[in-house]
């Protein structure tokens, strides 16, 4: 099993989750951070935003689904012209043990 970190900007985080749900994939965290990339923030004017607001959705996929999973998260978040600083990275990390904590049950 993989979880897969992706973060995206808000107003993409809509499309990223109706993607993911058509393609049969419904179970997603998803939570508000903040923070800025390689572009060190946006500066409009005289004043820097080094924290940008972002969303980071969470999934656990099983092995076989991380490539279809990945390039479906990149083709919804990435910007309409191509793609362009501040779209969000995906982070794949793999998973040991995950457990269902009503039930008990080890995946």
């Amino acid at each position: 099993m993989y979880m897969l970190r992706a973060i995206v900007r808000p107003e993409k985080s809509p499309a990223v989750l109706k993607a993911l749900f058509d393609a049969g994939f419904p179970a997603v965290t998803k939570l508000p951070v903040f923070g800025r990339g390689k572009q060190r923030g946006l500066k409009v004017g005289t004043v820097t935003y080094d924290e940008l607001p972002k969303e980071m959705l969470m999934l656990v996929i099983q092995d076989k689904d991380k490539d279809f999973v990945v390039e479906t998260i990149m083709n919804s978040a990435r910007s309409d012209d191509g793609g362009q600083f501040g779209d969000g990275k995906i982070f794949v990390t793999p998973v040991e043990e995950a457990y269902t904590i009503s039930s008990g049950y080890k995946e």
